[in-house]
């Protein structure tokens, strides 16, 4: 899963120049435009079922969708080669949020660490999966780091996706770790990002990740809006805890985007509610019909 180490200080030259996310409701793809900051976006649609994210294959039902989407959706911004960031839904990796005492300078000796630790802390083959980590900050002694690992043949339907439609997965990287990329504040920032029958809620500080939380939603519908209320209302009362405030403001990605969560149910039992933006690109040229809530993931890969 590469990438990831520089997701929040990209190294110049080092992340592809593409992106595209592959979501439940389509593929979204972005290239960076002429100018500064903006981008040239494009959406595919797919079938409901085609995607649905976890830990198990398979993830893609139809691959010929899903690479039909990708080819389309990139096609439309006019590439139709080259290395391509990749953002898959969080339900296909798992983020975790771990302290060292300290790890090896070397990264395939310091990735051995990592390694022996997840052993009984994800519930899969952790030797076959692909990871990748972040030291996000030293503090009292110890390494923060964001440790991020998705099983190899998951991380496989991806990249064979991908592929088939004539690209290179230069990089793969969960939903909401891309998305935080798109925040540009030095501040806390809360993230509610909701990705098919799943949420994520992040906090991010500058360049560190402070909370990375993900759940399934149920199926049923008023059951889902009280699952997803909660998942907010315990990011904010961690917040409250943690940073001794309350965001003014927090960031949306997800179906409808922010105008949409603004009048649901979820968001009218969070009391008291912050304020509620979009998260993902304010400046672009949109070649086909963009679906609200959607560019957050690529907007992060190519920030």
């Amino acid at each position: 899963m590469a990438g990831l180490e520089s997701i929040f200080r990209p190294v110049a030259g080092m992340r592809p120049k593409l992106a595209c996310e592959i979501r439940p409701e389509g593929v979204m793809a972005a290239r960076p435009g002429r100018r500064h900051g903006e981008l040239i976006m494009a959406f595919a649609a797919l079938p409901e079922g085609t995607v649905l994210p976890g830990l198990k294959v398979p993830n893609l039902t139809n691959q010929r969708s899903v690479t039909a989407a990708i080819e389309s959706s990139l096609g439309d911004i006019g590439v139709s080669s080259g290395a391509l960031a990749v953002v898959v839904p969080d339900a296909a990796a798992r983020v975790l949020l771990l302290d060292f005492d300290t790890l090896p300078s070397k990264r395939q000796e310091a990735l051995s660490v990592v390694r022996f630790r997840l052993r009984k802390m994800v519930p899969f083959d952790v030797e076959g999966a692909a990871v990748s980590y972040q030291i996000m900050a030293e503090r009292d002694s110890q390494l923060h780091v964001m440790v991020t690992v998705m099983p190899g043949d998951v991380l496989e339907e991806y990249e064979n996706a991908v592929r088939a439609a004539g690209f290179d997965p230069g990089a793969v990287l969960p939903s909401t770790v891309a998305a935080a990329a798109a925040v540009f504040d030095n501040g806390a920032t809360l993230i509610v990002n909701h990705t098919g029958a799943s949420v994520t809620t992040a906090i991010t500080q500058g360049d560190e990740m402070l909370l990375h939380r993900s759940m399934d939603l149920p199926a049923d519908p008023l059951s889902r809006e009280e699952e997803m209320a909660q998942a907010v209302i315990t990011a904010l009362a961690w917040y409250e805890d943690t940073l001794k405030g309350m965001p003014g403001t927090f960031y949306y990605a997800g179906p409808g985007g922010a105008g949409a969560a603004a009048q649901s149910r979820w968001l009218s039992l969070v009391d008291p509610a912050p304020r509620i933006a979009d998260l993902g690109s304010t400046e672009g040229s949109a070649l086909t019909t963009i679906p609200p809530g959607v560019t957050a993931g690529v907007t992060g890969a190519l920030a």
